[in-house]
């Protein structure tokens, strides 16, 4: 059986698959840090960073956390958040080297999602849906990139105060939400970087930008997943929308774990859809 492999920017802890192991990034103050694994309380995280007036950051999975997550399989896929915005890319692939020094048999993929969240969310299910299909590690490797090609990731987020401290996006960008219940709406980039490309005045005029750039994409109503960091009215109203423009459409909704819940922050929203 492949196992398949993710880093904790996925956002899920669990596929309706056998074989799925998710390796954790952390999150850093300089009094604390936060491991984002199934014991980590990301409401406890949030209230403590909310108050918290000091830097903080994120650290990648070790390349010894990578290769423990190895352990015992023989054909493995891996996925990973950008690795335009993070080194877990890099660690995975150092980790496949000592696995395949010690294992030079076995089979191993590292793929860059060239995104985040729901986005890796929605290859996740993909590339579940495609080893269940009974797809080789190769069919399965070949597919998943060219999966990962054609869908799209928006969001919206309230507050950038963690990816302006980060330089994910510049301080500059911050100012639009200096007045009250603005958000920045934006996307990732084919080369899987962060673009800012709006602004919204309330939530509701904010969902209806994301629906709106979902359509222009090119959705035309197959799979989404919509994220949300302490926010599921949101999440699904931005659902009810989509669905009342595509009646048939697949939509999941999947709270995020921590990494994911740092860089959104409270209320904030992704979408990622499947495009033509």
């Amino acid at each position: 059986m492949v196992r398949i492999v993710a880093d904790s920017s996925c956002d899920l802890f669990t596929l309706d698959y056998e074989d799925f192991i998710t390796v954790p990034l952390t999150v850093y103050t300089d009094e604390r840090s936060f491991l984002d694994d199934e014991n980590l309380n990301v409401t406890e995280m949030l209230d403590y960073l909310e108050k918290y007036k000091d830097r903080s950051y994120t650290s990648c999975p070790t390349v010894d956390a990578w290769f423990d997550a190895f352990q015992g399989a023989d054909e493995i896929l891996v996925l990973t958040v950008t690795s335009a915005l993070s080194g877990s890319y890099n660690s995975a692939v150092s980790a496949v080297q000592m696995y395949t020094d010690e294992n030079p048999d076995v089979k191993i993929s590292v793929i860059d999602s060239l995104s985040t969240g729901a986005e890796e969310v929605l290859a996740l299910y993909e590339l579940e849906r495609l080893l269940k299909q009974g797809c080789s590690f190769e069919e399965a490797d070949e597919k998943i990139r060219a999966y990962i090609r054609k869908s799209r990731l928006f969001f919206s987020f309230f507050s950038i105060h963690n990816l302006v401290q980060n330089g994910r996006v510049n301080k500059t960008v911050a100012a639009a939400l200096s007045l009250l219940n603005i958000s920045v709406i934006g996307t990732a980039t084919q080369e899987g970087t962060i673009a800012v490309t709006n602004k919204a005045r309330g939530e509701k005029k904010s969902l209806q930008i994301l629906s709106d750039e979902m359509r222009k994409a090119g959705y035309e109503g197959g799979r989404a997943v919509i994220t949300h960091t302490e926010n599921e009215g949101a999440a699904q109203n931005l659902k009810d929308l989509v669905l009342s423009e595509y009646p048939d459409a697949d939509i999941r909704i999947v709270p995020t774990r921590g990494l994911c819940s740092y860089y959104m922050e409270r209320r904030g929203v992704v979408i990622s859809c499947e495009t033509k």
